[in-house]
């Protein structure tokens, strides 16, 4: 079975796409656009977490999903998507340093960023956190007007936690 679900949000409607044991999809776009055919159900229990969990992490309450994933792709394409779901909240890594982190040979930056590119699961993982080794927004499939809006985002979050954590108030 294949269920979805449609949410509004700050960056407009988000499509979130179950097999009814594990998400499979987050994609930035309306529910008519993201979801063809005839053999689809509307919500199941898992998509009414993943819908409370994005409310949070919107919210500014949330900063680590905990959703059972099941991303479709290659093994390179998976290893790189864990390795996004390793970024923290609030930071960004750039193309490279994934790389890096995966033992790549250097020059494997575009490598990594096909791979980002193809990423099913948006927002839950974080391909947002990555830009490019000069700190430039780069591509994002949702427009780099909803990374700006996310990587702006989590760093308010951060900071204000941050803040926190040290005692500073005001």
């Amino acid at each position: 079975m294949r269920y979805y679900s449609e949410i509004s949000t700050p960056i407009g409607p988000i499509t979130i796409i179950s097999d009814g044991r594990a998400l499979t999809h987050v994609t930035l776009r309306p529910a008519h656009e993201a979801v063809r055919g005839t053999k689809w159900h509307d919500d199941d229990v898992l998509l009414a977490d993943a819908r409370a969990q994005l409310a949070a992490y919107f919210a500014g309450e949330l900063r680590t999903f905990s959703l059972p994933l099941a991303p479709t792709g290659s093994a390179f394409q998976k290893r790189v998507w864990n390795a996004l779901s390793r970024i923290p909240f609030g930071e960004t890594r750039s193309y490279g340093a994934v790389a890096e982190s995966l033992g790549l040979p250097p020059g494997s930056a575009r490598a990594v960023g096909a791979a980002n590119r193809t990423n099913p699961i948006a927002i839950i993982v974080p391909c947002h956190r990555v830009i490019g080794a000069d700190g430039t927004l780069t591509g994002y499939a949702g427009g780099l007007e909803r990374k700006r809006f996310l990587l702006e985002h989590e760093a308010a979050v951060h900071g204000v936690a941050r803040q926190m954590e040290l005692g500073i108030t005001g």
